[in-house]
């Protein structure tokens, strides 16, 4: 399948690496820049989610695909977690995964360096996250969602939209999920202000907004 993918790729005027283990992988990954990283979650040595989990300890925010015939909702869960941008399961086709990856390609390319509503800070490149200068950490997962709320500050983001965005087209998750991720995020970004930033529009979804 690697060898396929790389023809196929490199047809479509990519250049490609190909890496016969998790290690190899690693290392490859640390040592050169990519646009993108195609990541088999079953690699021989080091398994997909600990690679990709190495990677962004390290600071390295290469968008990831990974691909996997694991297709619970805990393994999709787990796989956005470690780090990947986007989860693609088997079987596949070549153009789904070559549409995939170019949004990846196009979105970390359109990517804006500083997001700011209020006193609310985003750096998008380190993933540091601030609010009236004190850090705020967050899991992977609860970065995406703000991220997802900031870069549509002032307008309701519904639980469809807020699913698709965060977790991926081919993901289902419940929407109590949205509301319990919501709700972890909102206690670590207004727990300790007097201004709420993350709002409910009950019967629509969520804004961010410093206004009522």
């Amino acid at each position: 399948m690697a060898q396929a993918l790389r023809q196929g790729l490199e047809q479509e005027a990519y250049a490609v690496t190909v890496a016969a283990n998790g290690w190899k992988g690693l290392e490859q990954a640390q040592r050169r820049q990519f646009q993108a990283i195609l990541l088999d979650v079953m690699l021989p040595g080091l398994d997909g989610f600990s690679l990709a989990r190495q990677l962004r300890s390290g600071g390295d925010n290469t968008p990831i695909l990974m691909v996997t015939a694991r297709d619970t909702v805990e393994d999709l869960v787990i796989g956005f977690e470690s780090g990947a941008a986007d989860y693609l399961t088997k079987p596949f086709s070549f153009l789904e995964l070559l549409a995939r990856l170019r949004s990846l390609i196009r979105r970390a390319g359109d990517q804006p360096r500083e997001l700011r509503v209020a006193d609310l800070m985003m750096e998008t490149q380190s993933h540091l996250v601030s609010r009236n200068g004190s850090a705020v950490t967050l899991t992977r997962t609860e970065y995406l969602l703000l991220e997802c709320l900031m870069k549509n500050a002032g307008h309701v983001m519904s639980r469809d939209a807020i699913a698709r965005t965060v977790w991926g087209d081919n993901t289902a998750i419940e929407q109590n999920s949205i509301d319990w991720y919501v709700k972890a995020l909102r206690d670590k970004v207004d727990g300790n202000s007097s201004m709420k930033l993350i709002h409910t529009v009950r019967g629509f979804g969520y804004r961010l907004s410093a206004e009522v």
